[in-house]
């Protein structure tokens, strides 16, 4: 059987480790497979599940952490585990088999999350941002659409991006500015979109573009779908951040983009609807990495209080190290219960938009607690970029901030709960 290889894993500059393919070969899953038990309230995973959870375990274990240290200082984008992980079978796990994908919930998606993230957050976010960037497109594209573009997807270890937030808008979308006007059968894009995530690798992006002004913000936006080698779109450099470096995220310019009309996704007016209502399948998994990074701050602060020694005794004997131990554990399961609840629900066809908001919300500040605290645990050495926990407190911040900020899920939540009222 596969043995987890020590928790501290040291910072390392050495090439990545080998990884035996055996990639999982998936079978249709009907919703009623996903369901945790027919027979009511139940924790477990279904043998589907547990299978993923296992390989993405041993991929995040022997390929991903040994080579984050690395990428973390060189700031390379992960092209080598992308194509390892599209190879096993833990990207694009949404897609649907009509277009060459294995048609999993978003309740896998998050049990691989969390394992990639352990490894490494920002590793798993270049894998993961697929996820967002394609779901628009797989909520309301056409079928035409969705064979054009996923199917590439599915074939291919390809990154695609999603292109919303610009440089004087982030949480408050109604003001963005991008525009999209029509001329004869092509529409005319002009503007200026920010912090993409992998712009730089992206075949092609999703982009919310203003295409009727004077319409109200529900129904005054348009999604399209964006290649990114097509005349007028300028990606701009690299931006260099306090953590995820593996994760490419950079500006883009679009100057007089011709987008053909078969490359609307839905209809005219409808692109506010489906970037919102992504979120709903995207921030669960977005949660789940966060849990991950927290599950590896914890590994890694308990098995250095079991061998750090102060006073006589290993320093998980003393109260006050002992308690920040057990906060992170208290933190991790229930969020990480949270979290699959949220997706467990969109799964079987329910709306889940308060649940995914308080998942986001609570696995973003237990993340960043736990990395904190664990780099509190390693004292002078947690300060020091021979130890993981460091990283680990940089790579969390961000969890507070992308795909809707700490605030702005506080903000859902509170409306949500005096709507009911």
């Amino acid at each position: 059987s596969f043995q987890l290889p020590p928790t501290m894993l040291p910072r390392s500059t050495s090439l990545l480790s080998p990884l035996t393919r055996t990639r999982v070969r998936t079978v249709p899953v009907p919703a009623s497979a996903r369901l945790y038990s027919e027979g009511g309230l139940s924790f477990a995973l279904n043998p589907l599940q547990e299978q993923f959870k296992e390989l993405a375990k041993k991929f995040a274990r022997e390929t991903i952490a040994p080579a984050a240290a690395a990428l973390d200082t060189s700031m390379e984008f992960p092209t080598e585990l992308i194509r390892e992980a599209h190879e096993l079978g833990l990207m694009n796990t949404h897609i649907a088999e009509a277009y060459g994908g294995p048609e999993l919930g978003i309740t896998e998606a998050v049990i691989i999350g969390e394992e990639l993230a352990w490894g490494c957050s920002g590793v798993s976010t270049a894998i993961m941002a697929n996820d967002l960037g394609q779901m628009p497109l797989i909520i309301g594209g056409s079928d035409e659409l969705k064979k054009k573009y996923l199917t590439k997807c599915a074939d291919s270890p390809i990154s695609v991006s999603y292109g919303v937030t610009e440089p004087g808008c982030g949480s408050d979308v109604a003001a963005i500015t991008t525009k999209a006007e029509k001329k004869g059968d092509k529409w005319i894009l002009n503007g200026e979109k920010m912090w993409i995530t992998n712009a730089g690798h992206a075949d092609w992006m999703f982009v919310l573009a203003r295409t009727n002004p004077e319409e109200r913000t529900g129904n005054a936006m348009t999604g399209f779908i964006v290649e990114m080698d097509w005349p007028g779109v300028k990606v701009g450099r690299k931006e260099i951040n306090m953590g995820q470096r593996a994760s490419d995220t950079r500006g883009i310019v679009f100057e007089n983009v011709e987008i053909p009309e078969s490359n609307v996704i839905g209809k005219e007016g409808v692109g506010f609807k489906l970037a919102m209502g992504a979120f709903d399948r995207t921030r669960p998994p977005v949660a789940a990495g966060a849990i991950g990074l927290a599950q590896r701050a914890h590994d890694e602060a308990l098995a250095y209080a079991k061998q750090r020694k102060t006073m006589g005794t290993a320093i998980i004997n003393h109260q006050a190290v002992a308690t920040m131990i057990a906060e992170m554990a208290i933190g991790i399961e229930a969020s990480r219960l949270l979290t699959h609840k949220s997706a467990h629900m969109v799964d079987n066809g329910q709306k889940n938009t308060l649940y995914s908001s308080m998942a986001k919300a609570m696995a973003a500040d237990v993340a960043n607690k736990s990395a904190t605290d664990a780099v509190q645990i390693f004292g002078g050495n947690g300060f020091n970029t021979e130890y993981p926990v460091e990283k680990l407190m940089r790579d969390a911040k961000i969890f507070q901030i992308y795909e809707g900020t700490a605030q702005i899920q506080r903000l859902i939540i509170a409306r949500m709960e005096a709507a009911e009222q």
